[in-house]
C-alpha cells in the first residue's frame, strides 16, 4: 500500500479561498433550463387551443365570415404575446419582480402567456419574499377578472356562465397559490443545500487546519527528542575534545581512538540534525516549524525530558498492552535490531505504540499482530487487528494520531499507509530505511 502525500496547509486554504460563495446558486446545465421553457410553452399552448375551441364553438361553419376572420387575428394576437411573454422569461432572475408582473399582465389579454406567466411566479417566490408576491398576486387576479368578465366569450345561459367565470376566477388563483407553494420550496431546498455546501468546506477547512495543528504538535515532539539525542552526541564530542586539548600524556593509540569517538559522534549528530530538518525546513511553513523549535528548546532549558523509547522498549510495551487486557502477538524473526539508527528505532517503536492505542480504543478485545522484518534494506513494521469488535465501546478521537505517523515516517525517510485489508482487517503498514 502507498500512501499520497497530504497537500500543503497553505494550499489547502488558497483552495478553500477560490471556493464560491455558500449563497450562490450552482451553475444550472443547458437542459435544466431547456425543460423549464418547453413545459412554460405546453402549458400555454394547451391554454391557447382550448380557447381557441372555445372561441369556434361546435359548429365554425355557421359563424360570419368577419367573425371567423376577428377569431383568427386574435388568436393570432394571443400567440405573439404568449411568444413574447416567453421572451421575457431569460429576465426572471435578474428582473423577478417585473418579469412576473408583467407576463401576469400578458396573460389578461393571452392564455397562451399563463404557461410563462406561471414559470415567472415560480422564480420569483424562489426568494421567499412576501411583498412581491402579493403584488403579483392582485396583478394575477386582476388580470384574470379582467379576461373573465371582458374577453372571453360568451356562453349560453346567464346563471351558468356567470358561475363558470368565478369558478376559472377561482381556479386561477389556486394556480397562483400552488406555483407560490412550489417556487417557497425551492428557495428552501436551495438555501437548504447552500447551507450544506458551506458546512462541507468548512469542515474540510477545519479538517485542514487540525492536520497542521497535528503536524507542528508532532514537529515540536520530534524536535524535544532530537534536544536529547544531539545533546548526548555533542556532550561526547565536547568531552573527548577536552581530553584531546588538556592531556598531554596520550598514546598515539589513545589519541587515535579520542578522534575517532569525536568523528563518529560528530557524524551521527549531522544526521540526525539532517533528517529533521529535512521535513521541517519547508517554504511554506519553514519560519513557523522553526519557530517552534525555538519555544521547544526554551521549555526544555527548565526542565530534564526523559529519553525516547526506542525498539529496545518494545518487549515493556506490548506488556503493557497485556496488562491492559489486549491480546498482542509480536513476530521480528530474529531481526538484529540494534543495527538500527536510533532515529527509525523511535519512530518503528512510535508506530507501534500509536497501532496498538488506536486497536485498543477503536477495536477493543480484538487481537493484534506487530510483525517487524527485514526487505532489501528497509524495515518493514506491519501492525494488523481485526475491524469486526469495533461495533462496542468506542472511543470517539481527533484522527489526528495517524497523521503524525506519516509525518515521523516521511522524517525516517520512509512511507506508511493505513487502512481495511482484503480480509477486513485495519492494518498499518511502515517502511523504513535500515541504515
Amino acid at each position: 500500500m502507498t500512501v499520497r502525500p497530504s497537500l500543503p496547509v497553505r494550499a489547502v486554504r488558497k483552495d478553500a479561498v477560490r471556493l464560491p460563495a455558500a449563497s450562490a446558486a450552482p451553475p444550472l446545465r443547458p437542459w435544466s433550463r431547456i425543460w423549464r421553457y418547453l413545459v412554460a410553452l405546453g402549458v400555454g399552448l394547451l391554454f391557447w387551443i382550448f380557447t381557441v375551441a372555445e372561441y369556434i364553438g361546435p359548429n365554425p361553419d355557421s359563424l360570419p365570415a368577419d367573425e371567423n376572420a376577428a377569431i383568427g387575428a386574435f388568436a393570432i394576437l394571443d400567440l405573439v404575446l404568449g411568444l413574447i411573454a416567453t421572451a421575457l422569461l431569460p429576465l426572471r432572475r435578474r428582473f423577478p419582480l417585473l418579469v412576473a408582473v408583467l407576463t401576469a399582465c400578458l396573460s389578461a389579454v393571452s392564455v397562451f402567456s399563463v404557461g410563462p406567466a406561471m414559470l415567472a411566479i415560480v422564480s420569483m417566490s424562489t426568494r421567499r419574499r412576501w411583498r412581491p408576491v402579493v403584488v403579483v398576486g392582485l396583478v394575477w387576479i386582476v388580470c384574470t377578472l379582467f379576461y373573465e368578465f371582458v374577453l372571453r366569450p360568451s356562453v349560453p345561459g346567464v346563471a351558468s356562465e356567470v358561475i363558470s367565470r368565478w369558478a376559472s376566477g377561482g381556479v386561477a388563483v389556486a394556480v397562483y397559490a400552488i406555483c407560490v407553494s412550489t417556487g417557497f420550496y425551492i428557495g428552501a431546498r436551495r438555501d437548504l443545500l447552500a447551507s450544506l455546501r458551506e458546512r462541507a468546506r468548512t469542515a474540510e477547512r477545519e479538517q485542514a487546519l487540525r492536520e497542521d495543528s497535528a503536524r507542528e504538535a508532532e514537529r515540536t515532539r520530534i524536535a524535544r527528542e532530537m534536544h536529547d539525542v544531539l545533546a548526548h552526541h555533542i556532550s561526547l564530542v565536547s568531552l573527548h575534545a577536552g581530553a584531546l586539548t588538556y592531556r598531554t600524556d596520550l598514546t598515539r593509540d589513545e589519541t587515535a581512538e579520542a578522534a575517532a569517538v569525536i568523528q563518529n559522534n560528530a557524524q551521527l549528530a549531522l544526521t540526525e540534525l539532517r533528517q529533521i530538518l529535512g521535513v521541517l525546513r519547508d517554504v511554506d511553513g519553514g519560519a513557523q516549524a522553526r519557530g517552534a523549535s525555538e519555544n521547544a528548546f526554551a521549555e526544555d532549558e527548565g526542565r530534564a525530558e526523559p529519553p525516547q523509547p526506542t525498539l529496545a522498549a518494545l518487549p515493556a510495551l506490548v506488556a503493557d498492552g497485556r496488562d491492559a487486557g489486549m491480546q498482542v502477538t509480536t513476530d521480528a524473526d530474529g531481526l538484529a535490531l540494534d543495527d538500527l539508527s536510533e532515529a527509525v528505532s523511535r519512530t518503528a517503536y512510535r508506530i507501534i505504540q500509536e497501532a496498538l492505542t488506536n486497536a485498543r480504543k477503536h477495536a477493543p478485545g480484538a487481537p493484534v499482530t506487530v510483525r517487524l522484518e527485514r526487505r532489501d534494506d528497509e524495515l518493514w513494521v506491519t501492525a494488523r487487528n481485526s475491524v469486526g469488535y469495533a461495533s462496542a465501546g468506542l472511543t470517539a478521537g481527533s484522527g489526528m494520531g495517524l497523521t503524525g505517523l506519516q509525518e515521523r515516517a516521511e522524517l525516517a525517510g520512509g512511507t506508511l499507509a493505513h487502512g481495511i485489508d482484503s480480509d477486513g482487517s485495519f492494518v498499518v503498514t511502515a517502511r523504513l530505511p535500515w541504515a
